[in-house]
C-alpha cells in the first residue's frame, strides 16, 4: 500500500457456492469485506500476519480480528491496520474522503513531531556487511558514515542493514531489501538514501528508479562535505576537481535529451548529443583544473625550496579527521585555525613556526608545523589525486607527526588505515612519531593498551594543553634525528 500510494485497501471473501463462471475462478457471493490502511508509527499493532493470512485462507474470517490483536507470535511492527469483519453494506456506507482525511491529520501530526531542521537531508542509512567484514568493522563504518552525514548537513533518522556474501551486481542489496528500504523511507518521510560503501553509476540509477528518491553513496558525502569546507581558493579547486573525476564516468541518461552518438542499434542520435557535450566540458574542464593544480604543486616546491634554502626543517601533522591536528598545532603555535569537533573541519593546509629546544642548550631550533588534510579509511581515490599538491607536504616534510585519537572505540583501525596511505604514497615519508591524543577522555585499560602497544609514543591532551613538554622535547630529538646526516 505505502509503495503504491494507496489511501486503503478493500478485501472480499466469497461464499464458494453459487454461480461460477466459465475459465474457473473465484465463485459464490460476497461473505465479508475487510478495510485496511497504513496507520501512523506509533499506533503499529505487533503480530505475526501470517497467523491472518493463513485464517482468511482457511475461512475463519472471523476470527481474523482476535489473531491481530491477541497473536501469542510477536515478530514485526506492521504499519497498516485491518478492520473487523464488514459486510458489504458496512463497507458501502463507509465514508472513505473522511476515513483518508483523518489518517492524513494522524500523519501530519507525527511528521511535525519528528521534523527535522528545513535546511537537513532526512537520510536514510543503508549498511551491507559482506562476509570479509567483522562485525565490529561494519559497525565502526556505519558510525563514521552517520558522523560523515552530521558533518554534510543532514540527519540519520534510520539504519538499515543487511548481510550479504557479496554486494548485489544492480542494486547492492537484495530485491526484498530494496522494498524494506523504500517503505521504510516513505514511513519516516526520509528525501535521501545514504549507503556506507561507493555504488556504481547503473547501482545508483537502479536504486533511484525503484526507491523513487535520491540515493548517494559514501564518497559523494564526502565530496559534499569538502566542497561546504573549502575556503581558500586552493581548496576550492582542488574540490572542484575531485567532483568533475567523480562526475565524469558516472554521467548517465538515455532518449531524445540524453541520447548517444555513434554507431549501430540504440546508439545514433541527432549530431553531438547532450551526454557528449557534457562529458567533452567537463573533460575540458578536468584538463584546466589539472593544469591549475600542477601550477599550485610547483608554487609549493618553491615554498618548501625556499625553507631548505634557509634550512628550515619542517614537520608535516598527519592523522585520521577529526584527530584533533587543527587543535594541536593552535596550541604549539598560538594560532587560530579553524578547529571543530568535526569530520574534515579544515582542508586547507596550514603552516606555522615554531620553536622548540635545539641540540644546544640556551639556542631554541625553529622548526615548521604544516597541518594536512584529514585522512579517512577508503579514502576515495578522487580525492587523493586532487589532493596531491596537498599531500606532497606530508612526502616533502622532514618528518610527521602522526596524531591519534584515543578516545575513539576504533582507534587501532585509524591507525592502521593511516598508516596504509602513507605507504601507498609514491615518496616514502621521513620518520614519524605517534602522539595519542585526547587522554583525558579515555579509562586506564586502553591507556595501559595504548603504552603497551606504542611504547615510544607521547600522550597528550591538546584541549586540556597536557604533555606540551614532553612533546616539544620529542618533536625536537624526531627533527635531530630526520636532519643528521646518515
Amino acid at each position: 500500500m505505502a509503495i503504491q500510494r494507496l489511501d486503503a485497501l478493500v478485501l472480499l471473501t466469497l461464499t464458494g457456492g453459487g454461480f461460477q463462471r466459465r475459465g474457473g475462478g473465484g465463485t459464490g457471493y460476497i461473505q465479508e469485506t475487510y478495510l485496511a490502511h497504513l496507520i501512523p508509527q506509533k499506533d503499529q499493532a505487533i503480530f505475526d500476519f501470517s497467523v491472518l493470512t493463513s485464517q482468511l485462507e482457511e475461512g475463519s474470517n472471523s476470527e481474523a480480528e482476535p489473531a491481530i490483536q491477541n497473536s501469542p507470535i510477536k515478530t514485526q511492527n506492521f504499519p497498516w491496520r485491518v478492520s473487523e469483519p464488514l459486510s458489504l453494506d458496512e463497507l458501502t456506507n463507509q465514508d472513505f474522503l473522511d476515513l483518508v482525511e483523518g489518517l492524513e491529520a494522524e500523519f501530519e501530526e507525527e511528521f511535525v513531531a519528528r521534523q527535522v531542521d528545513a535546511d537537513q537531508d532526512k537520510v536514510l542509512l543503508v549498511g551491507v556487511m559482506t562476509q570479509q567484514m567483522t562485525l565490529l568493522d561494519f559497525e565502526d563504518g556505519l558510525a563514521e558514515i552517520t558522523r560523515l552525514v552530521d558533518s554534510a548537513g543532514g540527519q540519520v533518522l534510520q539504519t538499515v542493514r543487511q548481510k550479504r556474501s557479496r554486494p548485489h551486481p544492480q542494486t547492492v542489496v537484495g530485491e526484498g531489501k530494496v522494498q524494506e528500504i523504500a517503505l521504510t523511507a516513505q514511513t519516516i518521510s526520509a528525501n535521501l538514501v545514504v549507503f556506507d560503501r561507493d555504488l556504481s553509476s547503473a547501482q545508483i540509477r537502479n536504486l533511484e528508479t525503484m526507491l523513487g528518491i535520491r540515493v548517494v553513496d559514501r564518497t559523494e558525502v564526502i565530496l559534499d562535505i569538502f566542497a561546504q569546507r573549502a575556503r581558500s581558493s586552493e581548496g576550492k579547486l582542488q574540490v572542484e576537481l575531485a567532483q568533475l573525476e567523480y562526475t565524469l564516468p558516472r554521467l548517465r541518461g538515455r532518449g531524445q535529451t540524453m541520447s548517444r552518438q555513434g554507431g549501430g542499434i540504440g546508439t545514433r542520435g541527432p549530431g553531438e548529443t547532450k551526454l557528449e557535450t557534457e562529458r567533452r566540458t567537463i573533460a575540458k574542464r578536468i584538463a584546466r583544473l589539472q593544469q591549475e593544480v600542477n601550477q599550485l604543486l610547483a608554487h609549493r616546491f618553491r615554498l618548501r625550496q625556499n625553507r631548505h634554502h634557509h634550512e628550515v626543517p619542517s614537520i608535516a601533522i598527519v592523522g585520521y579527521t577529526n584527530a584533533g591536528k587543527s587543535t594541536l598545532l593552535n596550541l604549539l603555535t598560538n594560532s587560530e585555525v579553524y578547529a571543530a569537533d568535526q569530520l574534515f573541519a579544515t582542508l586547507d593546509p596550514t603552516t606555522r613556526r615554531l620553536t622548540i629546544p635545539g641540540p644546544v642548550p640556551d639556542e631554541p631550533l625553529s622548526i615548521v608545523l604544516t597541518d594536512t588534510v584529514g585522512f579517512i579509511r577508503e579514502l576515495p581515490p578522487a580525492l587523493i589525486d586532487a589532493f596531491r599538491a596537498t599531500l606532497e607536504e606530508v612526502t616533502d616534510a622532514d618528518a610527521l607527526m602522526h596524531v591519534v585519537d584515543l578516545s575513539h572505540p576504533a582507534w587501532q583501525s585509524q591507525i592502521r588505515s593511516v598508516m596504509n596511505i602513507l605507504a601507498d604514497m609514491p615518496v616514502t615519508p621521513g620518520p614519524a612519531i605517534v602522539v595519542f591524543n585526547k587522554i583525558d577522555a579515555v579509562d586506564g585499560e586502553t591507556l595501559a593498551i595504548a603504552r603497551e602497544e606504542f611504547p615510544q609514543a607521547v600522550f597528550i591532551s591538546a584541549a586540556k594543553g597536557l604533555g606540551m613538554e614532553t612533546l616539544r622535547d620529542r618533536l625536537s630529538q624526531l627533527i635531530q634525528y630526520a636532519i643528521s646526516p646518515r
